[in-house]
């Protein structure tokens, strides 16, 4: 099935400060057979996705621009109705699919594992809870791509 989206390109310019979200690009929900919720088999819409998202991250990476990126990860004994267990934490299924791994030796590059479907609500590591997108960066906005 086609998602009804329009695409457009985007030029990456210099003089604003941008920034390039990525959310829930895991194995979990796009390495073919990695889980519950993965697909069953090869699709090429998340396949092209997986692509384009690299691609987009690298070129951020260049220029040293920020990269945020949300992982679904999920503790083991919590339930997240009406899925089934997805994405469990300490799995290969909660982590970045291997197009994208390079990602976790980014000094540019900030990853945030959440465990629920907002990831502002949701992201967790230690020490640290997002409650607002505000709370990202206490400098001037960033414009997300």
């Amino acid at each position: 099935m086609e998602l009804p989206v329009d695409e457009d390109s985007v030029t990456l310019i210099g003089d604003v400060t941008t920034g390039l979200v990525l959310v829930d690009i895991v194995n979990g929900f796009c390495t073919v057979g990695a889980g519950h919720l993965a697909p069953k088999v090869p699709d090429k819409q998340i396949s092209r996705m997986v692509a384009e998202s690299a691609e987009l991250a690298r070129a951020f990476c260049e220029k040293k621009w920020p990269v945020f990126a949300f992982l679904d990860t999920h503790h083991p004994d919590v339930p997240e109705p009406p899925y089934p267990p997805h994405c469990i934490a300490g799995t290969d299924e909660a982590n970045l699919v291997p197009a994208l791994q390079w990602l976790e030796n980014e000094s540019n590059v900030t990853l945030r594992r959440k465990d629920c479907i907002d990831g502002f609500v949701g992201s967790f590591e230690k020490g640290v809870h997002i409650q607002t997108p505000y709370s990202l960066n206490p400098h001037p906005p960033i414009r997300f791509v």
